[in-house]
């Protein structure tokens, strides 16, 4: 009886073994295509005639783009990487007060745009600023009789984009330290005479892929950022793409810019993936061995190693947040503006759409990649969700122009017969839905991926033994169990959303601002006071992917 039951069902299971996979590939080639197609636009404006216009920005200001970029991307990246490995060695490694609760209060920074960093320490540090004003008022100072930084310069946006991305690398690189194994860090300390030699010759260079992945994502976004480096006068190719295609009104040299910024992220991709391949090790190779156990520091060493994690929680989330709120509570008319619910009502409608459409493709994408895990389907997934690594503002413009196209042509189609529907995608929200589709497909796609390798694959066998086919087993049997996975992606994509600030400012349609378009415009008026209200909802839907991923560190600290 054992044998006949497979027998007598082979037969009757094995054409819809076969279709299911080609039902799924097929979904998963169109998904591809879609995301894909708007960085292929742009990449193929590289090889449209140059005009007199990109003449003209290469002569003149596309070497201080580049020359700007190279030199936040140099920042940034030592910046994170010091801040986020060092953080994430002591609160993981050593034992000091404060550590249970720093090691989740690293991630506060998170919350906090770089543009609204930007914005508060510009108020904080001005001359007419609370620093200052207390500066002269306590030595009797007067202006031209003291030096003092410019927050708005190359060096202020770097020192701001480093507190606000840090927290990238501190979570791969805690992760890293997590999975060392005590066998081999007694070795080491017995080798090398002590806990901080061993860090620097063994738990340093096990670590540093993580590292290196997290320093990767922090500079993604420091090279997508637009707030405030378009704040502080520093000139990017992500401000240069905005000015071109607004300031000049030429789309091709603008597309043009976008596609040589995103050579430039694909080259940095490619080294770090490329520093990555020669210290990855083997899978399973550590899960072996004994659990960690932390390095009780001395007294004066606790006390170092406090200040060292207290003091990026509190430039990049306690101090400017205390600002942001004394702001808000200054201006007493942002409670009940109903300009700020309209732009709030703006962005939850468009952090909503969007969660819900990114949800949707991450789960046809990582259940279709379960099905039939063939090769060519787990590149199809792979270049699905590869638009994390693209700027916003190349995703953009790309939009616009390929939307706009179809609008075009359907206007020609529609005119023989009266019907001429205008700007239907490239004015209206869903070429906004779809930019942010694209762009944070990836976060999405890697929760549900990864609530996916939680389910125990008997459960699929289970499932096909008794009649169901792929899609009646993802109903009854993967959905409910993926809740939590859904949910968390939702929420990452939704806070994603309401942040966004180049992609919005391009690709949104006329007089339809959201709180981030909003909370620009006025600081660029030098506005703060106003812009506070709708700032500091921002940094609160912000700590909605803080707070996922402190439940997951707890969760951890719980299996240590």
């Amino acid at each position: 009886m054992r044998n006949s039951f497979p027998l007598t069902r082979a037969p009757a299971r094995a054409p819809a073994g076969r279709a299911r996979p080609v039902g799924w590939s097929l979904a998963l080639w169109l998904i591809a295509l879609v995301v894909a197609a708007p960085i292929l636009l742009v990449l193929g404006s590289l090889f449209v005639p140059q005009g007199e216009t990109w003449r003209h920005l290469a002569e003149t200001v596309l070497p201080r783009y580049l020359v700007n970029s190279l030199l936040l991307t140099l920042g940034v990246g030592a910046g994170t990487a010091l801040i986020g490995t060092a953080t994430a060695w002591l609160v993981t490694m050593c034992r000091f007060p404060g550590r249970r609760l720093l090691e989740w209060a690293l991630l506060l920074p998170m919350a906090f745009p770089a543009y609204i960093l930007a914005y508060v320490y510009t108020d904080a540090l001005q001359y007419a600023g609370p620093l200052q004003s207390a500066l002269r008022s306590s030595f009797g100072l007067s202006a031209g009789e003291y030096f003092f930084p410019d927050i708005r310069s190359l060096g202020g946006a770097v020192l701001l984009l480093v507190l606000a991305f840090y927290p990238y690398v501190y979570l791969l690189a805690r992760s890293a330290f997590l999975s060392q194994s005590l066998s081999l860090l007694e070795a080491s300390i017995c080798l090398c005479s002590g806990p901080w030699e061993s860090f620097r010759r063994v738990s340093l260079p096990l670590a540093r892929p993580a590292i290196m992945a997290g320093v990767a994502l922090a500079l993604m976004e420091t090279l997508s950022d637009f707030g405030t480096v378009e704040y502080f006068g520093v000139q990017t190719f992500t401000t240069g793409i905005y000015r071109t295609w607004f300031g000049m009104g030429e789309r091709v040299a603008a597309a043009q810019l976008a596609a040589w910024l995103l050579v430039f992220v694909l080259a940095l991709l490619a080294l770090e993936r490329r520093s990555r391949r020669t210290l990855l090790l083997p899978r399973g190779e550590l899960s072996r061995l004994k659990p960690l156990r932390r390095y009780p520091l001395a007294p004066a060493s606790a006390l170092l190693a406090l200040a060292a994690c207290a003091t990026p929680v509190l430039l990049g989330f306690v101090l400017p947040a205390l600002r942001l709120t004394a702001l808000a509570l200054g201006n007493a008319d942002w409670s009940p503006s109903a300009a700020l619910w309209t732009y709030a009502r703006h962005s939850l409608l468009l952090g909503g759409v969007g969660a819900l459409a990114a949800v949707l493709v991450a789960v046809v994408l990582a259940y279709g990649r379960r099905v039939e895990p063939s090769f060519a389907n787990r590149a199809l997934a792979r270049i699905a969700a590869m638009g994390y690594a693209v700027p916003g503002s190349v995703i953009a413009v790309s939009v616009v122009i390929g939307f706009g196209w179809l609008d075009a042509r359907l206007n020609a189609l529609g005119a023989p017969l009266g019907l001429t529907p205008g700007l239907l995608l490239s004015g209206s929200v869903a070429g906004l839905v779809f930019a942010y589709l694209v762009r944070f497909l990836t976060s999405a796609y890697g929760a549900v991926e990864t609530g996916l390798e939680r389910i125990n694959p008997n459960l699929d066998d289970a499932g096909r033994s008794l009649g169901h086919r792929s899609l009646s087993r993802l109903g009854r049997i993967h959905l409910p169990l993926l809740r939590g996975s859904l949910l968390t992606a939702a929420l990452l994509v939704f806070a994603d959303i309401i942040k966004e600030l180049p992609a919005t400012l391009i690709v949104r349609p006329f007089n339809f601002d959201t709180l981030a378009v909003r909370v620009y415009r006025l600081a660029s008026d030098e506005r703060l006071l106003e812009a506070s209200g709708g700032a500091l909802l921002i940094v609160l839907v912000g700590l909605l992917p803080v707070t996922v991923l402190s439940s997951a560190i707890a969760a951890s600290r719980r299996r240590e």
